[in-house]
């Protein structure tokens, strides 16, 4: 199904139907569904129904049990009510749902999910950009990097040189990049025998270090001075590594160090981020603006780090925004979502004041083609935000269905 056959399709189905003023707070939500498509991640891709023909559609992060979230708990406390009171419906559903772990982790992700779904279709059926009701934007445009992966062999300087310049080389004309330096060990000693080396434990040998320095400096030399490039830890050291590691890449000037010691230790965090140079970037395995709350109250980190689609949704990710902003702390985005919960993530972007960069992390061939809209989804290396209702696009039926988990259908 190409674009214009599939525009027409849906026009004629209703997706775009025009409601009277009066109408607008009459509309009622009938049905909650949940498919799972398989791309870089088994990406959850919600669809909110009403008794007015017009759908919005929203994505939670990846991952199981989400699905069974969505459908036996959730489901049934936004039923029969009014799309429009979307803070009020996101709220409902934590209450709700307080005693099956409403605070954090796979419910949150959930109801994150439902609620860009919403804001959706409100934005459909006000017929403004979900953006605009967030508060308006502050840009147009949202700036995007790219992350790889190390190299399989990370002593390998060729190796390095190479995968800068084939994330260069992608069509998206990138401007920032993150590079993953949490690779050694496994990849350096994939079976743990150097001196110093354990599976379980959180430390950096010196040899260590100089990998991780001597990589980072090969990157910079590649990007040269004024690409901005970040270095992923991945949660894997101590506070005393993580300095050591910060020490280690300081003179590559990279733009951050993102997640060097364990989430929910706010203080163990901040001491690192009080004792480096480099800033620290950290955030997106926390949830909701309780759990970011002394993070930002310490000066915990120089960057928060939203993943949007997990932390609680569009708004209640531009409320954590909010509260780092107020101490001088920016904000960017973590991105392992399809096509639908990146643009949705970049609307809360595009509404939040202090936003520097969003992140798209493995990509696979058919990532665009997964939804239907003018033009490309991001082009020299941002994405720009279209003057159409809602999240402005479309899941791509031929697609979706052609890449459905083991078990899944069209919608359910």
């Amino acid at each position: 199904m190409n674009r214009r056959s599939f525009l027409s399709t849906a026009m004629g189905a209703s997706l775009f139907t025009k409601l009277s003023a009066a109408q607008k707070g009459k509309v009622k939500i009938t049905d909650v569904k949940c498919m799972i498509v398989r791309g870089t991640w088994d990406w959850n891709l919600i669809k909110i129904e009403t008794d007015a023909g017009i759908s919005g559609i929203g994505e939670a992060y990846w991952g199981p049990g989400v699905k069974d979230i969505v459908l036996r708990l959730l489901k049934q406390h936004i039923i029969g009510e009014d799309p429009l009171n979307v803070d009020k419906l996101y709220h409902k559903m934590l209450m709700l749902t307080a005693g099956a772990g409403a605070q954090s982790g796979v419910t949150v992700t959930a109801a994150s999910g439902i609620e860009i779904a919403l804001w959706d279709l409100a934005g459909r059926i006000l017929e403004t950009p979900s953006c605009n009701l967030l508060g308006g934007r502050f840009r147009d445009k949202v700036r995007f990097y790219r992350t790889t992966q190390a190299p399989a062999k990370v002593e390998d300087m060729g190796a390095w040189r190479a995968l800068v310049q084939e994330a260069k080389a992608e069509r998206f004309g990138w401007t920032a990049f993150k590079f993953q330096g949490d690779g050694i060990p496994p990849r350096a000693d994939p079976e743990y025998k150097e001196p110093g080396h354990d599976r379980y434990t959180r430390g950096l040998t010196i040899q260590d270090l100089r990998r991780i320095g001597k990589a980072m400096e090969t990157v910079r030399q590649e990007l040269g001075p004024d690409i901005d490039f970040g270095v992923e830890a991945h949660w894997k050291y101590d506070v005393r590594d993580a300095i050591k590691m910060a020490q280690a890449i300081e003179g590559s000037n990279p733009m951050w160090l993102e997640d060097p010691v364990p989430p929910g230790n706010a203080d163990a965090m901040a001491r690192v981020t009080h004792s480096v140079n480099v800033p620290i970037c950290t955030g997106e395995n926390l949830y909701t603006r309780n759990e970011f709350r002394r993070l930002i109250d310490l000066q915990g980190c120089d960057i928060v780090h939203l993943d949007i689609p997990k932390s609680g949704g569009l708004l209640e990710s531009k409320r954590i925004h909010d509260l780092a902003e107020n101490s001088f702390i920016a904000t960017a985005a973590h991105n392992p979502a399809s096509p639908i919960g990146t643009m949705a993530s970049c609307h809360a972007a595009a509404s939040m004041r202090d936003f520097r960069v969003h992140e798209l992390a493995k990509y696979i061939d058919w990532w665009q083609d997964l939804v239907i809209l003018d033009g490309p989804i991001i082009q020299n290396g941002y994405l720009t935000i279209r003057d159409k209702p809602g999240l402005g696009l479309e899941i791509n039926p031929d697609v979706a269905k052609k890449n459905l988990a083991p078990g899944e259908t069209w919608w359910g």
